[in-house]
């Protein structure tokens, strides 16, 4: 009776959605495909990360339930989001020509299913993969991302990462300005700095210190050696000393950021960090604009990957199913490398960003129309 129940409430989903049993056949053919590959891929990359990381787990004496839950608990959904347009496409690929050659495609079309119609199980396997890289890249993966780097820099990485900033120029809040000749990371102490303000456009104060130190005490900076000037009017006055408290809009973790910080943030984050950055006046944000458009262009390809995978694979080729595969292969290779020579014209300067991350997208949706036109009818 429960059978028949759930039987019923299935058949119940498919006529809301408008959906066909043959859809639901595909849809699992899609998904079942997807995940199995996904599945084994990612099996063999946790096995060649600890053969390659295992000495340094030994040597720190990282436990196993860090290693587990830490590393590779948060290192799965990165490399699963990573490959999820490459395996959809593969796994497309790999179902659809199956159908191909047992000619259930060219029964589905003799009874009047249009080529069109026979794609919407794809669109909508497609879309809940897409959608779900989305929310994975957006919402878990980057708070997944920082345990799992504070994981490397406590284990795998055998000492403190050294940084040493020189001629350090950044606006830290409107108006206001600061500088250093110099900084050094472990010892958390800048030499020769400066700090301005300004109103107006003009200059109202101005403190120098020789030296500036991080005090994990009291959470603030001490400067060393100072004089402030400040500027009323026509007035100024100069005060002098060997050390003074100051509040500033900066911590000495952001002059150790690390290279792959914007991992771990989401969407909403980066765009604000973005924001400040330009605000303290860096001007190389690229690399942060590469990886925001980036979180929305990669799950898009998707789509794209699955149209070009149905027209390849939706009829039979004298090579039989082993060629059409190898042409999906190499199709992800092109894809692969297309992508990241693109996004070097960005680095370089020679296209806009926005360009340089879609245009792997558009070239390949190009192509995408153009093979769908030669698909069976």
């Amino acid at each position: 009776m429960e059978g028949k129940n759930h039987t019923g409430i299935k058949y119940k989903i498919v006529r809301f959605l408008g959906l066909k049993l043959l859809d639901l056949y595909i849809i699992r053919k899609f998904l079942s495909s997807f995940f199995l590959a996904i599945a084994l891929i990612l099996t063999i990359v946790v096995i060649f990360d600890l053969s390659e990381k295992i000495d340094d787990f030994l040597e720190s004496g990282a436990k196993l339930k860090a290693i587990l839950f830490d590393y590779y608990l948060n290192f799965i959904p990165y490399f699963a989001v990573l490959f999820s347009s490459l395996f959809a496409f593969i796994a497309v690929i790999y179902f659809t020509s199956r159908m191909a050659y047992n000619t259930e495609i060219i029964a589905i079309l003799n009874s009047g299913m249009s080529f069109r119609r026979f794609l919407l199980p794809y669109i909508i396997s497609a879309t809940l993969i897409a959608g779900l890289s989305f929310y994975l890249s957006d919402q878990v993966i980057p708070g997944a991302n920082k345990i799992k780097l504070d994981f490397e820099e406590q284990y795998v990485q055998k000492r403190p990462v050294r940084f040493k900033t020189k001629n350090f120029h950044r606006q830290i809040q409107p108006g206001i300005y600061i500088y250093l000749q110099s900084y050094s990371n472990v010892s958390k102490v800048g030499y020769q700095f400066s700090i301005e303000k300004f109103e107006d456009g003009k200059l109202v104060s101005k403190m120098f210190a020789d030296q500036i130190r991080w005090d994990t005490t009291i959470n603030k900076w001490r400067a060393r050696r100072y004089y402030i000037r400040t500027i009323d009017g026509l007035e100024e006055t100069i005060e002098e000393g060997k050390q003074i408290d100051t509040t500033l809009a900066i911590h000495p973790d952001d002059f150790k950021m690390r290279l792959n910080i914007v991992e771990t943030m989401s969407l909403k984050e980066l765009d604000r960090f973005i924001k400040k950055q330009l605000m303290q006046g860096e001007t190389n944000v690229t690399s942060y604009l590469i990886e925001r458009h980036n979180r929305i262009a990669f799950p898009f390809s998707t789509f794209i990957l699955t149209l070009i995978g149905v027209a390849v694979s939706s009829k039979k080729l004298r090579g039989g199913i082993g060629l059409q595969i190898a042409i999906g292969v190499v199709i992800s290779f092109v894809y692969i490398l297309f992508t990241q020579f693109s996004k070097q014209f960005a680095i370089g300067g020679l296209l806009p960003v926005v360009l340089a991350v879609w245009l792997p997208n558009i070239f390949f949706l190009v192509v995408a129309v153009f093979l769908m036109r030669m698909a069976p009818r």
